[in-house]
């Protein structure tokens, strides 16, 4: 709940699996309603809604392509009409490069989607609000550090994504919205994905997932929070095998 009373509004981004669902339902409370985003995935976000409501919050769902700017604007022309502002935004949701689109395609999601969503969230935001945006060490220390084989791409775009939301950090602290990148240690998370290519947006495993999304959550709380978190400690995303 807001110190004033009033409900809480927080967007994740990717909230129908994985660490998105995580960080969702670490918001289950009262007087907190969490908007759980997907991109065609209804079934599993209604179902991560529906333990949100039944642990006490509140919660509803959107799907939309936030690569598309459309879409994008769809979404948060909703949000404004329903609830008038939002006061915490996770940026979760990224995307991988396939054969049609390539890296390209992963830079328009990982990168000018998150941007794009940044932009159309501020005006919604009041002074204290925050934007997280969710990466791992393996992305975040790119390409200062080897990654594991078939994932450079993705590294690639979502590194790009985090420098361009830090360019904009200007714009935040004129608005008085708190940004903050969380990184996490998917190293062994990673090498598993990758040998299972289709699997590979749903990084980690449930243990992994939980201790991230229950620092992701802590940190929209923070009143003076850090620029940068790391979970799971920087040492062990060096020297992995490219």
């Amino acid at each position: 709940m807001e110190p004033n009373g009033r409900t809480r509004i927080v967007l994740v981004t990717g909230a129908s699996r994985g660490i998105g669902a995580e960080v969702a339902e670490q918001f289950a409370r009262p007087g907190t309603h969490v908007i759980v985003h997907c991109r065609s995935d209804h079934a599993d976000a209604d179902l991560v809604a529906a333990q949100i409501r039944s642990a006490g919050g509140q919660a509803s769902t959107f799907a939309a392509d936030i690569a598309d700017e459309a879409a994008a604007a769809g979404m948060l022309d909703e949000i404004a009409h329903r609830f008038g502002r939002l006061d915490a935004l996770i940026l979760n949701a990224s995307s991988l490069p396939d054969a049609d689109t390539g890296v390209a395609g992963a830079m328009r999601s990982n990168r000018e989607a998150q941007r794009r969503l940044a932009r159309l969230a501020l005006p919604l935001m009041p002074a204290g609000a925050h934007i997280v945006f969710v990466t791992s060490h393996q992305a975040h220390f790119y390409p200062h550090k080897a990654v594991p084989m078939g994932y450079a791409a993705v590294a690639a775009s979502k590194r790009a994504g985090e420098t361009t939301l830090y360019a904009m950090k200007p714009e935040f602290d004129r608005r008085g919205v708190h940004f903050t990148v969380v990184s996490g240690d998917l190293r062994q998370a990673t090498r598993s994905a990758v040998r299972r290519a289709p699997a590979l947006a749903t990084l980690g495993s449930r243990s992994i997932h939980r201790s991230l999304a229950s620092v992701i959550a802590q940190t929209t709380s923070a009143t003076s929070p850090s620029g940068i978190v790391y979970v799971g400690g920087t040492e062990r995303a060096v020297d992995l095998p490219a």
